[in-house]
């Protein structure tokens, strides 16, 4: 790998970091720049995964002030991304991804379409007072499982996702619920990355750019949900989630 191949990854990163930690779409950014510099399809998915570890880190390091009160419930959900990400990375190493592949477009636009679609009263509510049932919680733990099995599988977009779900779950804002997305996919894809770290061919030079150019990108991303008006980039976001359900529905189907 040159130093022009480095700096463009670098580039790519702070793009990718930057979108991920507002809205989990940095791959869209990070994976097709590492198949540009060379990187085979499954070394490069390895890889990419590996250094998204450095935006799990940024987003996180700039999340702090919207993740204050939320330690009792990250102690519940945490050790559930864990296992989900594990899971996810061994489905991965395991199984061809093609069937599952077709699936992903369709659950992406409609999680793209609910971030855009405003909370009901009852919604409102169950936020003002913080309470919740034992049916709700076990739901919302098993949704969370899913999309993060599905983060450590194929990884694509699986942060808009859960914003989409923690936000019709009960997080006060986009901010809230865009902070505990951050920390909930650090955790499932650090996970993901360790096993493939042991078992699969990952290229550290690469992981090496991307990732200080994702760690920058990062830090920025909750700066900007933090001030940035909330329904425009709601809007903004569900438009880029579309747009990725699109192409990748293009891409299982042609």
């Amino acid at each position: 790998m040159t130093w022009w191949d480095a700096a463009f990854l670098a580039a790519a990163g702070v793009v990718g970091g930057l979108t991920g930690s507002i809205a989990g779409l940095a791959s869209i950014a990070t994976y097709p720049a590492l198949l540009v510099v060379g990187l085979p399809p499954v070394t490069a998915n390895v890889t990419n995964t590996v250094a998204m570890v450095f935006t799990a880190v940024g987003s996180v390091w700039g999340s702090r002030p919207e993740l204050k009160g939320l330690g009792p419930w990250l102690r519940r959900i945490l050790p559930v991304a864990a296992v989900a990400g594990a899971i996810g990375a061994v489905l991965l190493l395991s199984t061809p991804a093609e069937g599952f592949e077709k699936l992903v477009p369709v659950l992406l636009g409609g999680a793209s379409i609910a971030i855009a679609i405003p909370r009901g009263r009852a919604q409102e509510a169950r936020v003002a007072n913080h309470q919740r049932h034992t049916a709700t919680i076990l739901l919302e733990s098993a949704a969370i499982f899913l999309i993060c099995i599905y983060g450590g599988y194929f990884g694509a977009a699986a942060g808009v996702l859960l914003i989409a779900l923690l936000l019709h779950a009960g997080h006060a804002s986009l901010a809230h619920a865009n902070a505990s997305k951050n920390i909930i996919t650090g955790v499932s894809n650090t996970v993901a990355a360790v096993i493939f770290s042991f078992v699969a061919t990952v290229n550290w030079v690469a992981v090496v750019a991307l990732g200080l150019g994702c760690l920058v990108g990062a830090r920025m991303g909750p700066v900007v949900v933090r001030h940035a008006p909330a329904g425009p980039l709601k809007v903004l976001i569900s438009l880029a989630g579309l747009a990725l359900a699109v192409r990748l529905g293009i891409e299982a189907y042609s």
